[in-house]
């Protein structure tokens, strides 16, 4: 898949409006479900895009439409209910699902999709909108070798770097996996950013012991920016979407009847927060206030 592809997308928000504009950059065709949540969209217009009214009018106009919202309840809400993507469904379009979600759920989106004649991939998404709108998402993968190989060329017009992580629901599969591990990580170094304020600790000091020696890293350097100068943006991610994927974290290993007890002990930390949209490095701050 070399040639201009039209491409629908169901959700222009944080990540959403950054794969809009490497897609239309890229010289595909775009088309986007008009919704509320939706990021400014003037820019998208202005280089051809244009806005539908409905899932169905959408997948109309496509032959690969990505999904790209919240979690499970919203991708088979934009499928499934009346006026939805599976309506306008020619024999053969794909959809791909960018966000992330519960496998077993994925799985079952997937037999329906494949029952209106259509084709699915999981492509669940790390990083964050910076990356987004640079085209360096990271992507996972859940499909058929050659699905997966068809539409490489168009992930890669968003994406840098690409992971097929076997079939149907491995992506996000892997994606919940990887969530808990950062939001772990992050909940781990927020507490220990906190005591030491409590602590009277310098910040300065706390980021370079911590950062040359265990707590280096990707999630570190995310969180430097708010330790530095309360500025969230390094990690544009919300407290209550990351209770969210924790929740889904747990259904999944309950499912597999995996071990969690440290998953429980990070989802409730998450859980426990009361302003849910906080950005997740904004908890040193409130952890820091916090009494127990």
């Amino acid at each position: 898949m070399t040639e201009t592809v039209r491409v629908g997308l169901v959700g222009v928000g944080l990540m959403g409006h950054g794969i809009a504009r490497n897609l239309l950059q890229s010289g595909h065709r775009l088309c986007f479900l008009d919704h509320p949540g939706n990021q400014p969209v003037d820019d998208l217009l202005a280089a051809g895009a244009t806005a539908r009214t409905s899932g169905r009018e959408v997948a109309e106009a496509a032959d690969v439409v990505i999904l790209c919202v919240t979690g499970s309840p919203q991708v088979e809400a934009v499928l499934f209910e009346a006026g939805g993507v599976l309506e306008g469904l020619a024999p053969g379009t794909v959809v791909i699902d960018c966000s992330t979600a519960l496998p077993s759920s994925t799985e079952k989106v997937a037999r329906r999709v494949d029952e209106a004649g259509g084709r699915f991939m999981d492509a669940a998404m790390t990083r964050t909108p910076k990356e987004a709108e640079a085209g360096r998402l990271n992507l996972i993968v859940g499909a058929p070798e050659a699905l997966y190989a068809e539409l490489l060329p168009l992930l890669e017009s968003f994406a840098e770097n690409i992971t097929h992580a076997g079939e149907v629901s491995a992506g996000h599969t892997l994606k919940l996996l990887h969530n808990f591990v950062s939001l772990g990580f992050s909940a781990v170094l927020a507490e220990a950013a906190a005591a030491s304020r409590r602590a009277g600790i310098d910040d300065a000091a706390f980021l370079e012991v911590v950062g040359r020696g265990g707590g280096g890293g990707v999630v570190f350097e995310r969180l430097r920016p708010f330790v530095e100068s309360a500025d969230p943006s390094g990690f544009r991610f919300s407290v209550a979407n990351a209770t969210k994927d924790l929740g889904y974290y747990r259904a999944m290993t309950d499912e597999l009847g995996a071990s969690r007890d440290l998953a429980q002990a990070v989802e409730g930390l998450y859980a426990g927060i009361v302003e849910q949209d906080r950005m997740v490095p904004e908890l040193i701050a409130l952890l820091q206030a916090a009494r127990p």
